[in-house]
């Protein structure tokens, strides 16, 4: 008999088994293995929402192989994820494979490293409940709002609809953005440049004002009294101020920081960003060396670095750069007031690992990950750059008058120890050279004087990256679950993606709006925050989550009800669900409507008029077999496909997308496959080719 230890993922219980050698058995949970089923509310509201949990469909073979397992070891360690998802997936195995919980059973791992696992199968502790309860809360609470408030939803809007907790704040942001940018009026203001000489050196100056203060110039005739009164001005250097700056250091990453900086350095999306992360903690095979975790766990708002990886970063430092580029006291960081501070920073679990020394076993993805995680630590280990800066302010006047003058500003700055930006691209932009050896009273010659017209510009819409930023400055949702939040709006169509800009749809809008309207508590980023730190309350044991859960609930049940009789016979029309096609029976312009087979077309006059017919996507292709039309169509599980309108007649079908592409060889279309192969599926012409990617 052996040890059992009970992870979520397989690549996480191959790693362990790579350190932890015989004696042990690590078998793998694949994630929750109980939940609250999605078919019914699932929480018992009168008995103070006691949650009715079952085992997850289509684990039910796993529950009895991991009860068998149990059956034959000497000692079970529950060793999920150090976070509350993963205290209450422990939980959730304890109770079904009947575990005592007042056992040292839970072990937790910060990195899966050989220190990591040794530290943490030293330090067997109890299933935290408190954890365990935060996260039973939360998913309570989501639940109710899920299904109280989406039938609302859908029945005012459109079937099928649905209505999250903190998803539906997260619209709302982005709607209000919208709103801002469509009310917002462009104001006009200019600028006026100078080029100055000194000597054969160009000096690039900005108007700043004059002898009474600064100017702001807003319309041309502004700026044109201002150059006429210029004319006649000789321009000499009235101040020279130098001093240095020093660029200091960026922390190590949290969870936001990292999904950040990997949407603006790197592309990635949010959802994707984590699943990489989750890889390089769990493990990759290294050769000879087998799997090792190359990071540190990955959903962490703390700033907290281990002293034993602090050394190690200032041996790797001092030895790949030198010593000038450690500091002579190590780099604190202070996490944000709101922090859980129960593992450290985002880092390399070994420092010595480079990302060139690890490239050749990883992912192009993992790779850039991990060089982007690397770097951001061992910079933040490093000491600041410095910067040598110079403020020139450089007067015009007419000779023998001092009082009557104009006044021109411009900075400049130099790197003089490169420090911390040696490793990670802080963003400072190229240097702006100024000549520092100009003195007070030194002539300059005009060589060129130019206006420019400008317009303030509304505000930007929201990337994935300043999407997080605001979720978190506003305390909505928890690092962990930033990017299921982003991925959820989107795969409900309540959001588009558009050159990296998150755009509210109608169907967000609607929501939005109608959510703002009935229930603004819902929608209200202070009150979601309050919930947040309400269940970190829970999480530290300083609340009882049954009593945050009737807070919330018992107003919302009101609330509820009186908007449903407010509302009884209120109906929101899309101008998206609006078409063109006209009802035989009647001639009113049919609408789209959704049923539990899909999108169909049905006449508004209901119930006077009942007529429907079925929606048909037309790819504006022509089948490579008759010549009609190709339309969309969906099978029973709700995959797409494509087939001819002119079925049963002509039964040509397709799982390959139309595309407007035609074929060189017989002019019909062509259709794209896996992999992007253009392909003519007209029967004896066989034409294929490797669409080429864009650029």
């Amino acid at each position: 008999m052996s040890d059992l230890i009970i992870v979520e993922s397989p690549s996480k219980a191959k790693t362990l088994k790579n350190y932890l050698g015989k004696g042990y058995d690590v078998i793998a949970s694949k994630g929750h293995v109980r939940d609250l089923p999605a078919a019914r509310l699932s929480v018992d509201i009168q008995n103070d929402f006691a949650p009715k949990y079952a085992v997850v469909k289509g684990k039910e073979k796993l529950v009895k192989e991991l009860q068998e397992a149990v059956r034959k070891s000497d000692r079970v360690y529950l060793a999920t994820d150090p976070d509350r998802e993963g205290e209450a997936i422990s939980w959730h195995l304890a109770t079904l494979l009947g575990l005592d919980l007042n056992e040292n059973n839970r072990v937790t791992f910060n990195e899966i490293t050989k220190t990591g696992v040794r530290n943490g199968m030293a330090a067997p502790r109890k299933v935290d409940l408190d954890l365990v309860n935060a996260q039973q809360a939360r998913r309570i609470l989501d639940r109710l709002v899920g299904y109280k408030l989406s039938p609302f939803v859908s029945q005012k809007i459109r079937r099928g609809l649905s209505a999250g907790r903190v998803q539906s704040v997260a619209v709302r942001m982005i709607c209000d953005r919208e709103d801002e940018i469509r009310a917002f009026v462009p104001q006009e203001y200019w600028t006026i440049e100078g080029k100055f000489l000194d000597g054969r050196r160009v000096i690039n100056a900005q108007f700043y004002g004059d002898e009474t203060g600064k100017i702001d110039l807003a319309n041309e005739a502004e700026t044109d009294a201002v150059l006429a009164r210029m004319e006649p001005y000789t321009f000499a250097v009235s101040s020279v101020k130098k001093g240095t700056k020093k660029i200091n250091p960026l922390p190590p990453f949290i969870t936001s920081t990292m999904q950040q900086e990997a949407a603006k350095k790197l592309g990635f999306r949010t959802e994707r960003t984590m699943q990489i992360a989750q890889q390089l903690y769990e493990g990759i095979e290294l050769g000879s060396r087998g799997a090792v975790g190359l990071i540190t766990y990955m959903r962490t708002d703390s700033m907290r670095v281990s002293d034993e990886a602090r050394y190690a970063a200032a041996a790797l430092i001092g030895s790949m750069f030198g010593d000038r580029y450690v500091p002579d006291k190590p780099n604190y960081y202070k996490s944000r007031a709101n922090a859980q501070d129960g593992h450290e920073a985002i880092r390399p679990s070994d420092v010595n690992l480079t990302p060139d020394t690890v490239k050749s076993f990883l992912t192009g993805e993992q790779y850039k990950l991990y060089d982007l995680i690397w770097k951001r630590f061992i910079a933040s280990q490093m000491t600041a750059g410095v910067q040598s800066t110079i403020k020139l302010e450089i007067k015009g006047s007419e000779p023998g008058i001092d009082d009557v003058y104009v006044i021109f500003r411009a900075n400049g700055h130099e790197m003089k120890f490169d420090g911390c930006t040696r490793v990670y691209d802080l963003g400072e932009g190229k240097d702006a050279l100024l000549p520092t050896d100009l003195k007070e009273n030194d002539p300059l010659k005009t060589r060129e004087i130019s206006k420019e017209q400008h317009f303030t510009q509304p505000p930007a819409r929201y990337t994935e990256q300043s999407l997080i930023k605001a979720l978190e400055e506003n305390g909505v949702g928890r690092p962990s679950t930033y990017a299921t939040i982003i991925s959820t709006i989107v795969k409900r169509e309540y959001i588009l993606r558009k050159n990296k800009q998150l755009i509210p749809t109608e169907l967000g809008e609607a929501i939005s709006k109608l959510l703002k309207e009935t229930f603004p508590k819902i929608v209200n980023t202070k009150f979601t925050a309050q919930m947040e730190t309400g269940l970190d309350r829970v999480g530290e044991g300083e609340e009882d989550y049954v009593e945050l859960l009737h807070t919330f609930y018992d107003d919302f049940e009101k609330t509820l009800k009186k908007v449903k009789d407010d509302m009884k016979d209120v109906k929101i029309q899309l101008q998206e669900d609006q078409t063109d096609i006209p009802c035989e029976k009647c001639g009113r312009m049919m609408v789209v409507k959704i049923g539990r087979f899909g999108k169909f077309l049905a006449c508004p006059g209901y119930p006077e008029c009942k007529n429907t017919k079925p929606y048909v996507v037309d790819t504006e292709a022509a089948c490579p077999k008759c010549g009609g039309k190709v339309i969309e169509k969906r099978s029973k599980r709700g995959y797409k496909f494509y087939g001819c309108d002119r079925w049963p007649d002509c039964d040509f079908v397709t799982w390959d997308k139309p595309t407007n592409k035609t074929c060189p060889q017989c002019g019909k279309a062509l259709f794209k496959g896996k992999g992007g192969v253009l392909s003519c599926l007209a029967e004896g012409c066989g034409y294929s080719r490797k669409e080429k990617s864009k650029k």
